[in-house]
């Protein structure tokens, strides 16, 4: 049977052609691609866990130049060795603001257990301010699940409980997309994406213009600072940094 290709030539002039064709094809697949986009900015990933090159440090464990006080005075949290402990008298905010970005975040809950659901190593991250991802002690812990570890508080609830025991070290490592104004006067919601302990807990969820329940700060804006929450409980925080997006 004659090849389908072959059988397409119209004369002896004609037939080598498809093979010219192919040859053309391969040698033009055997040349390096020239890419029409521009080249993506190295970043330097840093050690596990961060910081990368191009983030910026809001803690490192020895310092808590990066925060404020509701009243822009300076932080009286507790400086242990490596981590900033909750202390009464009200939440830190970050002197700096940012809207879309990629936040992380290492938490530990009191190894020693006290209270229960909601009462039980609580606090929290709010993103710009207004939108809280709840830190919480849920392991074997009964809560409402819009309010366990992970959660949107209020919002959404984590897709599954990635939690580890009291006092362990844990991780959220955040994308978030602040709601917006559009030119028509409506609003865009946001989104928000979250792994804790490296498992998706959120996955882009929208985020209403509404903050969630106790947010310091309400209103649709651009931008807000990261506001760490005391909740009457000794949690700990360390290794936070945060990339614009």
């Amino acid at each position: 049977m004659k090849s389908p290709i072959l059988s397409l030539r119209c004369g002896p002039r004609f037939q080598r052609r498809p093979v010219l064709v192919v040859g053309l094809l391969v040698l033009l697949a055997s040349l390096p691609l020239v890419s029409v986009l521009a080249e993506p900015p190295t970043v330097n990933p840093g050690p596990v866990g961060g910081p990368p090159s191009d983030a910026i440090v809001l803690f490192d464990g020895e310092s808590l130049s990066e925060w404020r006080r509701e009243n822009g005075a300076s932080p009286h949290w507790k400086l242990g060795q490596g981590f900033m402990e909750v202390a009464p008298g009200g939440g830190l905010f970050s002197k700096r603001e940012f809207g879309d970005c990629q936040l992380r975040v290492e938490w530990a809950t009191p190894a020693a257990v006290s209270g229960e659901s909601q009462g039980r190593g609580n606090s929290g991250v709010y993103l710009m301010g207004r939108y809280e991802v709840q830190v919480l002690d849920s392991w074997r812990n009964q809560t409402p699940p819009l309010g366990q570890a992970g959660a949107l508080y209020g919002v959404s609830a984590p897709l599954v409980n990635a939690s580890r025991p009291p006092g362990e070290w844990q991780t959220f490592d955040i994308i978030f997309r602040a709601p917006r104004r559009l030119a028509d006067g409506k609003v865009q919601p946001g989104s928000l994406t979250v792994l804790h302990n490296g498992v998706l807990i959120q996955d882009h969820v929208p985020v209403p213009e509404t903050p969630t329940t106790a947010a310091p700060l309400q209103g649709l804006a651009e931008r807000g600072p990261i506001f760490l929450q005391d909740h009457g409980n000794p949690v700990r925080y360390r290794n936070i940094w945060i990339r614009p997006l």
